[in-house]
């Protein structure tokens, strides 16, 4: 399966929409999509129906940048969410055994 790449920009933001499978031999194209656009980018995934690792990991890291991703499928969207949470539980310092219970200042301990 490949990808298609299409942009359209107006005067407010540069939209770039992908088609198809996004994988990582995709990145680079993506990439260079999104430094021509401009300073307010956003991924309209609303046609990209099958996504890799990398993927995923390249769609967390463009929203951590303030690059958009619009109209991705729900399997896509949780994909992301459970790789920002499992991203943050392989820290060294994020690792618990359970709930960190804050308590306030008159309660026991």
């Amino acid at each position: 399966m490949t990808l298609k790449i299409e942009r359209s920009s107006d005067k407010r933001e540069t939209r770039i929409r992908l088609s198809g499978a996004f994988r990582s031999e995709h990145l680079d194209q993506v990439k260079a999509e999104i430094e021509r656009g401009g300073p307010r980018i956003a991924l309209d995934l609303e046609e990209v129906d099958l996504v890799d690792l990398e993927g995923v990991r390249f769609l967390n890291a463009c929203e951590a940048e303030g690059i958009s991703v619009l109209r991705c499928s729900p399997y896509i969207r949780e994909w992301m969410l459970r790789e920002r949470g499992s991203a943050k539980s392989n820290h060294p310092y994020q690792k618990r055994s359970g709930p960190i219970r804050i308590r306030s200042e008159g309660e026991r301990r």
